[in-house]
């Protein structure tokens, strides 16, 4: 049976349809799921915790996407009015069925991957903190907002030996792309970093103690939009997928 993976997206306010408010996603990320062997799930915007859990329940793994900055308001009682002038557009409604996701996620012990916007609610989810705006809060860091180059390695990584994703690149240090002007702050305490860039941001997260849940893993840097160029990144869902395989019973032999 092939592993079907629920996909959380972002909502657009026009679609193609009728200027509807509409359900959002690069079709990046379901590209890279049917590559891995997976079956991609798009889930629907909802709030209501009951569906949230039936979601879950029939997905085999859940991974989260980028988009919108999130709400400071989760990760910080007090922004000083020029970090608050950096914060792009918000989707509170996301924001809200995110962290539900999360929480439900780890409820249900579900293998779990996070990409930029993902990997940063994950730390907030925890009790993690964010940078706020880089470029104000480490004016000495790299330019980490390459949206010219989104499909191409601009800095490098610096993996932890003996991870999860040491293990699935096969190296400790690799190239990759940059699209985000947020970052880790204050890391969540069930978290640890895995790879950083040469400036101390943090890169991709795993969980401290691994038994939490069958898979988790997640990266600031978008591996769905390299992996049809260079097949290391590919590596990263087919993990993913083989560990939301192995929670699927197999069919008995007649």
């Amino acid at each position: 049976m092939i592993p079907t993976i629920l996909i959380s997206p972002s909502t657009q306010k026009q679609g193609a349809e009728f200027g509807d408010l509409s359900v959002s996603l690069s079709e990046c990320y379901t590209d890279a799921i049917l590559a891995a062997g997976g079956i991609p799930w798009i889930m629907p915007p909802t709030t209501s915790r009951q569906l949230i859990a039936e979601l879950v329940r029939r997905c085999d793994g859940v991974m989260l996407t980028g988009g919108d900055d999130i709400q400071p308001g989760l990760y910080s009682k007090d922004v000083p009015p020029e970090l608050a002038q950096t914060v792009g557009d918000v989707d509170g409604a996301r924001d809200t069925w995110e962290l539900e996701l999360i929480d439900e996620t780890f409820q249900q012990r579900k293998p779990f991957l996070g990409i930029c916007r993902g990997h940063q609610l994950l730390n907030v989810a925890l009790g993690g903190t964010l940078i706020i705006d880089i470029p104000s809060q480490m004016p000495n860091a790299l330019n980490h907002k390459q949206f010219d180059k989104k499909a191409d390695p601009v800095h490098e990584l610096l993996l932890t030996p003996g991870t999860l994703l040491a293990t699935i690149m096969g190296e400790q240090k690799f190239g990759v792309n940059s699209t985000h002007h947020q970052a880790i702050g204050k890391l969540a305490r069930p978290l640890e970093a895995t790879a950083r860039t040469v400036d101390g941001l943090v890169e991709a997260v795993e969980l401290k103690d691994p038994r939490q849940l069958p898979f988790l893993l997640a990266v600031q840097f978008h591996p769905e939009r390299l992996f049809g160029r260079y097949e290391a990144f590919l590596r990263i869902f087919g993990g993913f997928i083989q560990a939301c395989g192995l929670g699927i019973p197999k069919k008995r032999k007649v």
